[in-house]
């Protein structure tokens, strides 16, 4: 395979389904969501068999736990993805909203418009879903979509897309709206990010740290991502303790793996002296490792030590670290040097101090007592996500339809022109 053909053809057929995309109805782009969902479920025992082999091949080369969570499919998380899609057909068309309005006093009627962005580069690992997700929002937005799933789910990603172009035609749609990438080349990455300028609008990388960080290097193109999710979860002196050891578990013990679970633990100093020790067997408990500064292991000497880089690690995994602050603005400044931008909580009964934290912390999603893993575009009703953004541009936050779509101004005159 000539990686530069191979791409260039599939730019150049993106490029034309992109124009015919944009033409169809809200009705038209509805049924081919609702096609996809159906195929899907048609298709399981194909995609279980697929998904199978990947996880036997990952085992084999010894992948941690984590990326072998986030890759298995089973009938569950299958079912749960076709309804995903059936949720994002039933939501508002992102795409011809009036976004402003205005009639000069020259007669000139300005509005300003949302339209699709183009055509949108996924460029993703470990996770199954993103096929899926990253097409129909795609389509629901009237993007084309061009996939390069990572190596490890190769046979999970090429059976998704597979059904999902199969309900595309279906549909008698335009199938090249979706198309993946069928070869594990990393040249055909570096070829994406560097020499598809002419037929690629937009990037987004979903994985890990090494993944982003070398899209965000080498494209020549804009780019939508994250590069970590370094979540934080400060307690305040006013926090109800059966509210906190309640959303501390479950930030950071329901789902390890995913990039909205808390990592970091930030208490303050008086209120960690008597509940310090309640919080933390609450996680030993559930087998939970709990690394932390030294005034922290001062109150309770289960906690290891922490070393500088625990503050600036995403885990993903049973381990948290802990560290004691003074008060809210020690708690911001911490979050300031090491988070990443993704997701923090306060758990506080005072609303001064909640909501000074809420103003103060810089991340792309900040919370008042309420876990981190609600960080996710179903949770905030935008049905699936494609990532959490923690840029300051276009998009931050989850990246759901509204983010897939740009905006254009529409100026209608009745011969009015500009004087000298």
């Amino acid at each position: 395979m000539i990686i530069r053909d191979y791409m260039d053809n599939i730019g150049r057929k993106s490029v034309l389904a992109s124009s015919k995309l944009k033409s169809l109805s809200t009705e038209s782009k509805n049924k081919i969501l609702i096609s996809i969902a159906r195929k899907i479920r048609t298709d399981k025992n194909i995609i279980i068999l697929a998904n199978e082999e990947d996880v036997k091949l990952a085992r084999e080369k010894g992948a941690a736990d984590p990326m072998i969570n986030r890759l298995i499919l089973d009938e569950n998380k299958i079912e749960n993805i076709a309804k995903s899609v059936e949720a994002i057909a039933e939501l508002p068309d992102p795409v011809g909203k009036i976004l402003f309005k205005t009639e000069r006093p020259n007669g000139l009627l300005i509005n300003k418009i949302s339209v699709p962005l183009g055509v949108i580069g996924i460029i993703y690992e470990s996770r199954p879903n993103v096929t899926v997700d990253a097409s129909v929002l795609c389509i629901k937005a009237g993007n084309a979509c061009i996939l390069r799933g990572g190596s490890e789910s190769y046979n999970s990603n090429l059976s998704l897309a597979k059904a999902i172009n199969s309900a595309i035609i279906e549909s008698e749609v335009d199938e090249n709206i979706i198309q993946f990438v069928e070869t594990t080349d990393r040249a055909a990455v570096d070829y994406m990010l560097r020499d598809m300028v002419d037929h690629i609008d937009v990037i987004i990388p979903r994985g890990g740290k090494g993944l982003v960080k070398k899209v965000q290097d080498l494209a020549k193109v804009p780019v939508i991502g994250h590069l970590d999710g370094i979540c934080h979860i400060y307690v305040n002196n006013s926090a109800d303790l059966d509210t906190a050891i309640k959303i501390i578990h479950n930030a950071k013990l329901r789902r390890t793996e995913i990039c909205g679970a808390v990592e970091t633990l930030l208490i303050d100093e008086e209120y960690a002296k008597n509940n310090l020790p309640k919080i933390i067997s609450d996680l030993m408990d559930a087998n939970c490792e709990v690394r932390g500064d030294a005034d922290s292991m001062k109150i309770d000497n289960r906690i290891i030590p922490a070393k500088i880089e625990d503050w600036s690690t995403e885990y993903l995994d049973s381990i948290i670290s802990v560290k004691l602050v003074k008060d809210v603005y020690g708690a911001i400044d911490h979050i300031a040097k090491y988070g990443s931008g993704h997701t923090e909580s306060i758990i506080s009964e005072n609303n001064e101090i909640a909501n000074e934290f809420l103003r103060l912390v810089d991340s792309a999603i900040v919370m008042h007592n309420a876990s981190t893993q609600f960080a996710d575009g179903g949770e905030f009703g935008l049905g699936a996500e494609i990532g959490i953004a923690t840029g300051r541009l276009h998009a931050r936050g989850p990246v759901g339809l509204e983010a897939l779509t740009t905006y254009k101004y529409i100026v209608k005159g009745s011969g009015q022109i500009r004087s000298q």
